[in-house]
């Protein structure tokens, strides 16, 4: 007889396998860990994926809610060819990178006053960051583990949107840079990542107005990078 799915499984099991391979990292989980959590027979995970690779490709793939669900008819959900995951994450890499306000200063896209389109460069890269929080905390648990993941990840990623961020502190003479524009991008960018990502899983986190940090980070990190006299 064949399984039957209920239409909100999925998305609890995308849940599930995403928090527990951010807990444990790639090697350790398994497919029993995640159900577990579910509270289900191992056999009804496999009813949805076909095996530990494909669980972490929906978690990367869905957990955020950028992409829509499959459908039922889609289930069980294969596994990643050779390389799919590491496109996956570039892809969007790629597009996300390519509409930051960031992007459109460096190229000249789009520009504004100083302080202004400094504020709004730091307040979108938190919210791009916060929108992908999921995803990203997993992948920074797993790459390690992943080549493939890892160096998508951690070069194209990280070390690409430190590029650019340290590109457009050296472009606008302006600022007063207390380091070099790599080490500066590079704290501007982990303070972002911090408060979008890694705080909401931090077991000993204290109540924050969220809707509040955004504006916080702008006004803190362009405070000291601004001309004397330039209001915030």
């Amino acid at each position: 007889m064949p399984r039957t799915r209920s239409a909100d499984m999925f998305p609890r099991l995308v849940s599930a396998a995403a928090e527990t391979f951010i807990a444990q990292g790639f090697q350790r989980t398994q497919m029993q860990d995640v159900a577990d959590v579910l509270g289900v027979a191992k056999g009804t995970v496999y009813g949805y994926v076909a095996n530990k690779d494909a669980l972490l490709g929906a978690a990367l793939r869905y957990a955020d809610g950028v992409e829509s669900l499959p459908g039922a008819d889609r289930f069980p959900v294969p596994a990643p060819m050779e390389g799919e995951l590491a496109a996956l994450v570039a892809e969007r890499l790629g597009n996300e990178i390519g509409q930051l306000r960031l992007v459109e200063a460096v190229s000249a896209r789009r520009r504004g006053p100083l302080a202004v389109e400094l504020s709004e460069i730091i307040t979108n890269l938190y919210e791009t960051l916060a929108r992908h929080r999921v995803s990203i905390k997993l992948i920074d648990r797993c790459a390690p583990e992943l080549p493939e993941l890892d160096e998508v990840w951690f070069g194209q990623g990280r070390s690409g949107l430190v590029g650019v961020l340290a590109e457009y502190l050296q472009r606008r003479k302006a600022l007063r840079l207390p380091g070099p524009a790599p080490l500066v991008a590079r704290t501007i960018l982990e303070t972002c990542v911090l408060w979008a990502v890694h705080l909401h899983w931090d077991p000993a986190r204290q109540p924050v107005d969220t809707a509040a940090v955004p504006a916080t980070l702008a006004g803190l990190l362009t405070r000291g990078l601004l001309p004397e006299g330039t209001s915030t």
